[in-house]
């Protein structure tokens, strides 16, 4: 589980092809990685992977065909700028909101403009997610965790402070960019529960 509080901005120094998937390789940058242990979990723009190899400055990492195929990092180039949040610990402060890793669709940076000291990102989601996401409450993108401003049947808008700009690849996020999506894990439960009591009670107006 990860807060979606970026510890460290990366960039990614090199993709092998192995088999059909790919192993990555990570330079750490700004994130602390003092204690790193392999089999350990790190998000790299919202996408939970495990670390399977590291040195003083880098680690690497293996995706599936699915995680290449379902978000962004199957297109990344090599020198891409990364979000980078190590798994939390039960004594963590959780500073966003829960966050699994697990990455749910993709979407589309439409507009930035300023808004006093801060910006406006309006993104394009799939329809499929757009129903999850909620004036008021919680996205993360690129494994960042956001607060949703508005949401239509387009997309949505969150508002970035100076400091999240300044300390994630927001600062080099372009328009028309692709971004990973991660809905709350309480609207996908929520719907989980809901769904279960319909389907129940259908068995019970049947017996």
């Amino acid at each position: 589980m990860f807060t979606g509080i970026i510890e460290g901005v990366g960039r990614l120094a090199a993709r092998e092809p192995r088999g059909g998937d790919v192993r990555f390789t990570f330079a750490t940058g700004t994130l602390p990685f003092d204690d790193v242990r392999l089999g350990e979990s790190i998000a790299v723009n919202g996408v939970c992977l495990t670390v399977v190899d590291f040195d003083a400055a880098s680690f690497q990492a293996d995706a599936s065909t699915e995680t290449l195929a379902l978000t962004t990092l199957g297109a990344l180039p090599v020198g891409a700028v990364l979000n980078l949040e190590r798994a939390m610990r039960p004594s963590d402060r959780l500073g966003g909101h829960l966050v699994s890793g697990h990455v749910d669709g993709v979407g589309t940076v439409l507009s930035v403009h300023d808004d006093a000291r801060a910006q406006r990102w309006r993104f394009a989601a799939p329809a499929a997610l757009l129903k999850y996401i909620a004036k008021k409450g919680s996205i993360c993108v690129d494994g960042v965790s956001l607060t949703v401003n508005e949401v239509d049947g387009a997309g949505f808008e969150v508002a970035l402070v100076p400091h999240t700009v300044a300390h994630t690849r927001f600062a080099e996020t372009a328009l028309g960019e692709a971004v990973n999506l991660e809905i709350d894990l309480v609207a996908r439960y929520v719907e989980r529960l809901l769904g279960a009591r319909d389907v129940r009670g259908e068995a019970e107006a049947q017996a």
